[in-house]
């Protein structure tokens, strides 16, 4: 990545960050605009738009978790569309392998609420310590060599 496309995906990050806290307010009414979103749909999109290759099936297990990050783009469904829109009007000019951009004539408004709503039907699904024997069994082997 060349020095100016980090120093605007920087950027970007930044700009996306303060909109976050400036719709941090709004964060009901961003919440009541998407009452009408349907996962379901949102899945679709998800499935079509191939955001399973980094975020994995579940939004936990891929490169780019969206599960339980505390991310603001996955807080506020305006913030998230900003996030997909700001990417499509800037990163465009400094091509990388990060996420690719979405205007609105790539994800409407209305499938992007749909993508959002999905997102946030994602929970933590990973097993407790306990219930997985293979991991349990690693970690009494390296307490063991250790010790």
């Amino acid at each position: 990545m060349n020095r100016t496309a980090g120093i605007t995906g920087s950027a970007l990050g930044i700009v996306v960050l303060g909109l976050s806290f400036a719709l941090g307010a709004q964060a009901q009414s961003g919440a009541n605009a998407n009452a009408n979103a349907d996962p379901e749909r949102g899945r679709e999109v998800y499935y079509a738009h191939a955001c399973y290759g980094c975020h994995g099936y579940n939004g936990e297990t891929g490169a780019r978790d969206l599960v339980g990050t505390g991310s603001p783009l996955v807080e506020n469904v305006d913030v998230f569309i900003a996030y997909l829109r700001g990417r499509a009007d800037y990163l465009p000019l400094f091509p990388s392998t990060r996420m690719p951009s979405y205007s609105a004539a790539a994800l409407n408004d209305a499938d992007a609420r749909d993508l959002f709503a999905y997102i946030r039907s994602f929970e933590r699904n990973e097993p407790a310590i306990e219930e997985a024997r293979a991991l349990r069994e690693i970690l009494e082997a390296a307490e063991n060599e250790g010790g």
